[in-house]
């Protein structure tokens, strides 16, 4: 049980290292004052650009590289059979840091860019599914909240299944563990996104563009389907 709770803390203080915050107050800009407030990728790319929004990403998988490295340099030789489940406590323990840093007034990101990090990291299966999923599904709804839950929630069961299968088997690992440290991970990210949940139901969410050219795309959309609109009302009420 020590061993978890050092993986923990490990992760949590690479976690608290807010690459957004960092890369804002090089642009200038405290990030947590300006679009949704939170420290994270998705607000780092809505406030600063695509740019800022890869190197912030970037950022947060170094973390969680770095937080897994630590964790496997002093555990690795003496206790091998059990690294991938101390992994999933690093990883924890990151997404803790970076959802509530200390050094922030545990105010920070809403962890997916980590989580997503995590699940390339744990394993390279999962790792495709969180970068497919997301990507895709922003690529066609423009909505990283979206993207963000369903790739979140998809890529946990994926690990799972790949674990109680024994596909993923790298030394000692309990599948209730397992499951109770994927739903807490889960739940961390529907918690943090319950706002957008709500916006998205009612079809207020705010979208997120990749690049000018998907906003342009976005905005012709936006404008034949007002166009459509109108001329159905026009049929109706000449």
């Amino acid at each position: 049980m020590i061993t978890r709770l050092i993986a923990l803390l490990i992760g949590y203080l690479f976690g608290c290292f807010q690459t957004s915050y960092f890369i804002g107050k090089a642009h200038g800009i405290n990030i947590r004052e300006h679009g949704s407030g939170n420290a994270g990728t998705t607000n780092a790319l809505r406030v600063m650009g695509s740019k800022a929004g890869i190197f912030t990403f970037l950022g947060d998988f170094a973390k969680m590289m770095a937080a897994f490295l630590v964790v496997w340099l002093i555990f690795g030789r003496q206790d091998p059979d059990s690294i991938l489940l101390l992994k999933l406590y690093t990883g924890l323990g990151v997404v803790l840091g970076h959802d509530f840093p200390a050094f922030l007034k545990f105010h920070g990101g809403k962890g997916i860019a980590v989580t997503g990090s995590l699940f390339v990291l744990l394993d390279w299966r999962t790792g495709i599914v969180a970068f497919v999923l997301f990507v895709g599904i922003l690529w066609f709804t423009y909505y990283a909240s979206l993207a963000s839950l369903l790739m979140v929630t998809i890529d946990s069961l994926l690990f799972i299944v790949l674990v109680s299968a024994g596909i993923i088997s790298r030394g000692v690992i309990r599948l209730p563990e397992v499951i109770l440290l994927m739903c807490i991970i889960w739940l961390l990210a529907v918690i943090l996104h319950r706002e957008n949940l709500k916006r998205l139901f009612k079809g207020t969410e705010n979208k997120v563009f990749l690049a000018k050219y998907f906003e342009r795309k976005d905005e012709k959309r936006v404008e034949k389907k007002e166009i459509r609109k109108e001329k159905r009302e026009e049929k109706r009420h000449p």
